[in-house]
């Protein structure tokens, strides 16, 4: 679902003297994992995005624990909670583990759907270009990978971006990673599509799967480039020292500057709370 009804363009948010501001924000959602989701962890996440009011809802992948018809309709019905575009990736859960007919001859029925068809969406906007890419395979029951041709695609897709857009690769398993135990679940390809989407233009590659969220610049790049990686949005399967959360990315285009805030739930409180605001300047010519 590349884009569901609602905002398309850039939105324009005041200054505390009133002044609009050309300001973009996308927020990222992954690794819900619908059918172990938190009902009051959900309905906070709601509460977010009316109070965000973001430009694009990206949901990097891991959709449902195990890929079934309940599950999809519930992640369905939750995305459509949020006012804006929705752009939508499947991730290694949503193919069936079990079912192993249904794994390797119709691996994305359920996704599709839920959701539609494309598996890569893309949103355009004056200030974002978003390009999803599909990373699962239906033969692996974990790891992802990127193809040359999903790599070469892309770079292509990159090149056509104007100054003014950000331009964002959304896949679900991390591009890099920044702990030796994580290494396992990096994506396959991630070198060249690295050096390859970097060079075409990326400024940010958003992730998810290790349910581990931060924000690391990639070294030994033509240009400056960054992982954007999201935690566990809704699921009770958190990591013990990484709570529910979920990225919210602020790019002003006046100012090539860009932000990323990381909002974790407040058990305490029972909202999400900003934890962190990573700020970096895209590369432009």
């Amino acid at each position: 679902m590349s884009a569901a009804p609602g905002r398309s363009q850039a939105s324009s948010h005041r200054s505390p003297q009133g002044e609009a501001t050309p300001v973009s924000t996308i927020l990222q959602i992954s690794d819900p994992h619908f059918g172990t989701e938190v009902p009051e962890v959900a309905q906070a996440l709601v509460h977010l995005g009316q109070q965000l009011r973001p430009d694009l809802v990206v949901l990097s992948g891991d959709i449902t624990q195990r890929a079934r018809t309940a599950q999809f309709a519930a992640a369905r019905a939750f995305m459509e909670r949020f006012d804006a575009p929705r752009l939508v990736l499947p991730g290694n859960h949503d193919i069936p583990l079990f079912n192993l007919w249904g794994r390797l001859v119709r691996p994305y029925a359920g996704y599709r759907a839920a959701f539609g068809d494309e598996l890569e969406p893309v949103f355009v906007s004056p200030a974002l270009m978003v390009l999803g890419v599909n990373t699962t395979r239906a033969h692996r029951h974990k790891n992802g990978e990127v193809s040359a041709a999903q790599v070469a695609r892309v770079a292509e897709r990159l090149a056509q971006a104007t100054a003014a857009q950000l331009r964002v690769v959304v896949v679900h398993q991390p591009i890099e990673v920044v702990r030796e135990r994580d290494v396992h679940d990096r994506l396959r390809g991630h070198a060249a599509a690295q050096a390859a989407w970097a060079a075409a233009g990326a400024d940010v590659v958003m992730g998810g799967h290790i349910h581990l969220p931060y924000v690391v610049p990639l070294p030994g790049l033509a240009r400056p480039m960054w992982a954007v990686q999201a935690g566990t949005a809704v699921s009770s399967r958190v990591r013990p020292d990484a709570p529910n959360s979920v990225n919210l990315l602020r790019w002003d285009a006046a100012e090539r500057a860009c932000a990323v805030e990381q909002w974790d739930f407040s058990a305490a409180d029972q909202v999400f709370v900003q934890a962190r605001v990573t700020r970096f300047a895209p590369a432009r010519d």
